[in-house]
């Protein structure tokens, strides 16, 4: 799943292409994709215009005249792919790193789920091969209700050390599983929460409230500092993620732990070591992480 870096790239870079892009037509050709109903999705869609691209966290935020909101969330193998005379981008993920023709001329395909014609003659189509993600419509009454599923961003001005600490308080969940849980820090995923706990020195099955105030510090530098570093370098690639460009990622290089189970710790020399936790893959050092 694209984290926040990832999805922070398609944003920015959609938002330059759909600015004041009307949408002339609305195709749905996957029911489940489109929320909270085809019917809707298609009458309320259809004449409006796209005033800029927005994020919380991984969940992209696309405001429309009208304050109409369209919600879109690629989760697992979603994709946003704008096509215009120019060619297409596509951002998100291909077809389990299968190379995929997504020109203009091949679109749409077996994987799309929603097609918006826009004026211009641009025109954006959602993929999404297992069907996880979706396209929602909302008024700004949906809009503030959905926001009360995410936490802070971590490089908004509201994140700050004090509420990273006053969130970890009496908590008695492992620091894994808590940076993971969206409604307190939105954005971060299984990739950007190895790298912190590995950058801060603390141990993924650490219990949030054994955390002392010095190693608050350091997780909360460690986290801001990863997740700039990650959006500069337009997110991270391992087998099939791509960003609105269709280009890759190009923090996998700067990995220290994530991916390289096994493989020697960049600061200690010892074997990384990658376990279940919280059902997820999850890497650290045991020597450098306590």
């Amino acid at each position: 799943m694209p984290e926040l870096p990832e999805v922070e790239t398609v944003r920015a870079d959609l938002a330059a292409v759909l600015k004041n892009k009307k949408i002339l037509q609305v195709a749905v050709l996957s029911d489940k994709s489109a929320q909270p109903s085809p019917e809707f999705l298609k009458e309320k869609l259809t004449g409006r215009s796209f005033l800029s691209a927005d994020r919380l966290g991984k969940l992209l935020i696309f405001p429309l005249d009208k304050k109409l909101y369209l919600l879109v969330h690629l989760r697992m193998t979603g994709q946003l792919i704008y096509a215009d005379s120019q060619g297409s981008r596509a951002g998100g993920h291909s077809n389990h790193g299968k190379k995929e023709d997504l020109s203009p001329a091949s679109l749409p395909n077996r994987h799309t789920r929603i097609v918006l014609k826009l004026s211009g003659g641009a025109i954006l189509y959602f993929n999404d091969l297992r069907k996880f993600g979706f396209c929602r419509l909302v008024d700004e009454a949906g809009l503030q209700e959905a926001k009360k599923s995410y936490g802070l961003e971590p490089l908004s001005q509201e994140f700050n050390l004090d509420a990273l600490q006053k969130m970890l308080a009496g908590k008695k969940q492992k620091m894994k599983p808590f940076l993971l849980n969206q409604k307190f820090i939105a954005g971060l995923g299984n990739i950007y929460v190895d790298e912190a706990l590995f950058a801060a020195k603390i141990r993924p099955d650490r219990l949030a409230v054994s955390l002392k105030l010095a190693e608050i510090k350091n997780l909360h530098s460690a986290i801001q500092r990863i997740i700039k570093s990650a959006i500069s370098m337009r997110g991270t690639t391992f087998s099939d993620y791509r960003d609105s460009r269709g280009k890759k990622g190009n923090f996998s290089s700067r990995l220290q732990v994530y991916g390289r189970g096994g493989q020697d710790c960049p600061v200690c020399g010892r074997k990384i070591k990658k376990v279940k936790l919280f059902g997820r893959g999850t890497h650290f050092c045991e020597y450098c992480q306590k």
